[in-house]
């Protein structure tokens, strides 16, 4: 199928200049309101991911002293007796490492870990810093 022709020349049609600029503009429009959507999501998917592996972490802790009458050492003490799989990463701080571990005051076990927070600086977008979590 051939395009028309005018004057023995070929009709090529397309877009204007302005036609493009329009759809750039509802484009870039529609980017203003769709990213900052995105951006929360993703801050609001890696509070909760924090907030599970805490409450992960904190259940094998209740778990491992149920089990053994004192609390244990260190994190990889819940990963070889099988409490947990591996250790959680946080998600804000992108590390397994940067745990905050608490041990329990006061008792036979000091050196135990009684609980567990996050090592992320910062608040969280409700504005409670990341650390009393």
């Amino acid at each position: 199928m051939e395009c028309p022709t005018v004057t023995g020349k070929l009709f090529v049609r397309g877009f204007t200049l302005i036609e493009l600029l329009v759809v750039m503009a509802i484009i870039a429009t529609l980017l203003t309101v769709a990213a900052p959507r995105y951006l929360r999501s993703v801050d609001d998917a890696r509070e909760a991911a924090l907030k599970s592996n805490l409450a992960q972490m904190r259940e094998a802790i209740d778990l491992f002293h149920a089990d053994h009458g004192s609390y244990p050492q260190a994190l990889p003490d819940l990963v070889e007796k099988h409490y947990l799989r591996s250790i959680p990463v946080d998600s804000i701080t992108e590390s397994s490492k940067t745990w905050r571990l608490i041990p329990i005051a006061g008792s036979d076990d000091a050196g135990g870990i009684y609980d567990v927070r996050s090592g992320a600086e910062g608040e969280s977008r409700l504005g409670e810093p990341y650390a009393n979590w």
